[in-house]
């Protein structure tokens, strides 16, 4: 009873957006802006939170500045793909016979999350590497090698997997999640809905249960 409770809320709210965005003018371009709203907002909340000394350094806020650019709109591209996969698994869950099927395609669509760190990782290495071609005021542009930039990154990520509890890459980590939120917006839905479901149905058992004593 409990997955039929499930499939039927994820199985309105799907409903209902894909009714918006047949109805909805430009689509993919207001939802790519709105990626792009929520990666910039949280590229800055992560700044604030995890690298404060950022924020008092002109040269070093005028980098992320530019970086912020980049950073946006290839998190943007990532989201709005992420959406569309997760728009795919959803629709094949509700079409499976079985509650084993139906778990298992929402599961795929939870590796998302994963991807979306590998991603982060990505995409502030050549975010840094475009705005490395940017002076800042007088100074001369100086150039990174993309291949230096990856090396430096991947270097932060297996260090944080090694030591995850060190203060540096405890920031890291935290950066990195605040960054990859984004991605795994639509994958929240739907495991929102088997939350809310679960609370539903267990009130459902529980008045049923009343009911039966009385």
């Amino acid at each position: 009873m409990y997955f039929n409770i499930w499939r039927k809320d994820l199985s309105l709210f799907f409903e209902w957006f894909q009714s918006w965005r047949t109805n909805t003018r430009f689509y993919f371009l207001k939802i790519f802006i709105f990626f792009v709203i929520i990666n910039d907002i949280a590229f800055w909340f992560a700044i604030v939170t995890a690298y404060p000394e950022i924020i008092t350094s002109e040269t070093e806020l005028l980098h992320y500045t530019k970086v912020q650019v980049p950073v946006a709109l290839l998190g943007a591209l990532f989201d709005s793909l992420s959406l569309y996969i997760t728009l795919v698994v959803v629709r094949h869950a509700l079409l499976s016979r079985s509650n084993m099927l139906y778990i298992s395609h929402l599961s795929i669509d939870m590796l998302i999350a994963i991807v979306a760190t590998f991603w982060v990782l990505f995409v502030f290495s050549i975010s840094g590497w475009l705005v490395s071609f940017i002076p800042i005021k007088s100074e001369i542009a100086k150039h990174e090698s993309l291949e230096d930039r990856n090396k430096a990154y991947a270097d932060r990520a297996v260090a944080a997997i090694k030591n995850p509890t060190g203060k540096e890459e405890m920031r890291n980590i935290y950066f990195g999640m605040i960054m990859g939120f984004s991605a795994i917006i639509p994958t929240c839905v739907h495991i929102f809905c088997a939350l809310f479901s679960l609370r539903f149905f267990l009130g459902l058992k529980k008045y049923n249960k009343l009911r039966h004593i009385t």
